[in-house]
């Protein structure tokens, strides 16, 4: 059974590396494996180059998988069953934006310890966690977490760091720069023919010069 388990998730990942066309693991930046299914994940220590990893809207319990992803930037976890991440997180210290909102996190103290020493935190959302519900959560993570600016999509206004984009404004964002194909063409109407040419010679009229348009398609 647990076999079979680990099979599944190295054919999940292994699709997801086809669909993207990475040869090697060393070219792996960014690897989705969000609504899959998955309860658990192996380890992907083999994609060392790894930046932005997408396992949202998952079964996921706990996060075994990213013992050695020193340089992940962007982290989605959120929408799966987890519970606590004490012991999990706490190495990833180039992370800017961590999404663990819609989970099952319920020790505030716990939480906040093992995000503290992430000095490079700008974005985290954990809004819709039981630990949500305490009165203090906003300003102890503020407090315990200075570097983030923008907690559940609401900006830190005590934050002095520069504005970060939304995190998934800025998934989007890069999403479009990659699909956008561009080219350009002439308007041919803008053209003259060449009895319209002969005819502006002898009546000495001004023709439209011919335009370049440029077209973009997502």
């Amino acid at each position: 059974m647990i076999l079979m388990l680990f099979n599944e998730i190295l054919q999940i990942i292994e699709e997801q590396l086809h669909k993207c066309g990475y040869k090697r693991d060393l070219d792996v930046s960014e690897l989705y494996l969000g609504r899959t299914g998955l309860k658990e994940v192996t380890d992907l220590s083999r994609f060392r180059m790894l930046k932005f990893l997408w396992l949202n809207h998952n079964k996921i319990t706990r996060i075994t998988c990213l013992a050695n992803n020193w340089r992940l930037s962007e982290l989605y976890l959120n929408n799966n069953e987890i519970c606590d991440i004490t012991g999990c997180l706490k190495h990833l210290t180039s992370l800017h934006t961590l999404l663990l909102n819609n989970n099952r996190l319920a020790n505030l103290q716990a939480t906040a310890t093992e995000l503290k020493g992430m000095t490079n935190l700008q974005v985290l959302s954990l809004i819709n966690n039981p630990l949500a519900q305490e009165s203090s959560y906003r300003s102890y993570i503020i407090h315990c977490i200075p570097s983030v600016q923008r907690l559940d999509r609401q900006r830190n206004q005590g934050s002095v760091y520069s504005k970060p984009p939304d995190a998934l404004e800025a998934l989007l964002l890069r999403t479009n720069q990659r699909s956008v194909v561009q080219f350009s063409l002439v308007d041919w109407t803008k053209i003259p023919s060449a009895k319209q040419t002969n005819k502006s010679r002898t009546e000495e009229q001004s023709l439209d010069k011919p335009q370049l348009l440029t077209v973009e398609f997502q």
